[in-house]
C-alpha cells in the first residue's frame, strides 16, 4: 500500500519496538535491518546503536510515567545505565533525542491532521486519524499528551498550519481569513485528539470521526474554505 495514509514501515515499527514489545535481542536486530541506523556496521557501530536505543527506550518510558517536561538528562542516563557526559556524544538536548526517535511519526500524524479535500472523506479521514492515534496512544501521549513534550506539540502544530494554507483553497470574501482558520482548525484537532487521550479514549474512532467533521471540518469549511 502506498499513498498518504500507507502503513508506517520504519517509524512506528521502530517506536514499538523501542516500547518493549519486542526482546532486546530481536529489538536491536530489528531496528538496525529496518533502517534505523543504516549502513554496515563495525563492533564501534554496534556500540553507537546500542547506546542510542536504550537512551530512546529510557526517555519513553520515564514520560510516560512523570511527564516528558519532568524528565531530565541525568534521568535517561541513569534509566539507561549510561554515563552522563556519554549522552552529549549523541545528542545535545533531550528534544534531539526524542526528535530522532519520532521523526516519521511527527510526519505521519501531521498528514493526518490535513483536512479531508471533500465533504465524502471528513469522516473517514476523522476516524483514520483517531484509529492511529489509538493504535499509537503510548507514542501519542508523549507527542500531544498534558505529560508530553510542549515543542513537539508546538512542532506538530506548526508544521500542520502551514500544510493546511497550502493545500486548502480560501472561499471568496470568507467570514474568516484563511490564516485565523488554519489556526483554529489545527488547534481544535490537536485538543481534541489531547482530550480523548486524557480520558482514556471512552468513544471509538469512528465516532469520534463523526465528532471531528461536525465540531471542527464542517464549521471551519462553512466560514473559510471551499470545501
Amino acid at each position: 500500500m502506498t499513498g498518504r495514509h500507507a502503513p508506517l514501515r520504519r517509524g512506528v515499527w521502530t517506536i514499538w519496538i523501542l516500547l518493549g514489545h519486542r526482546d532486546d535481542v530481536r529489538t536491536t536486530r530489528t531496528i538496525w535491518s529496518a533502517g534505523w541506523y543504516g549502513g554496515t556496521m563495525d563492533a564501534q557501530d554496534r556500540r553507537v546503536k546500542r547506546t542510542r536505543i536504550l537512551l530512546a527506550k529510557a526517555l519513553i518510558a520515564l514520560t510516560l510515567e512523570k511527564g516528558y517536561d519532568a524528565v531530565t538528562i541525568r534521568d535517561i542516563t541513569q534509566r539507561a545505565d549510561i554515563g552522563y557526559a556519554t549522552f552529549f556524544r549523541h545528542y545535545h538536548d533531550k528534544d534531539a533525542l526524542l526528535l530522532d526517535v519520532l521523526e516519521v511519526v511527527l510526519e505521519e500524524l501531521i498528514e493526518l491532521l490535513l483536512p479531508p479535500s471533500s465533504e465524502a472523506d471528513s469522516d473517514q479521514m476523522g476516524t483514520l486519524l483517531f484509529q492511529y492515534v489509538q493504535e499509537h496512544s503510548e507514542v501519542c501521549r508523549v507527542l500531544l499528551g498534558s505529560r508530553g513534550s510542549t515543542s513537539m506539540t508546538r512542532h506538530i502544530f506548526d508544521a500542520a498550519t502551514k500544510r493546511v494554507l497550502m493545500n486548502r483553497t480560501p472561499a471568496e470574501n470568507a467570514v474568516v481569513p484563511p490564516e485565523i482558520a488554519a489556526h483554529h482548525l489545527v488547534a481544535s484537532s490537536i485538543a481534541l485528539i489531547q482530550w480523548w487521550l486524557e480520558h482514556d479514549m471512552p468513544h471509538p474512532p469512528e465516532r469520534m470521526g463523526m465528532i471531528y467533521h461536525a465540531l471542527i471540518i464542517r464549521p471551519t469549511d462553512a466560514v473559510a474554505f471551499i470545501s
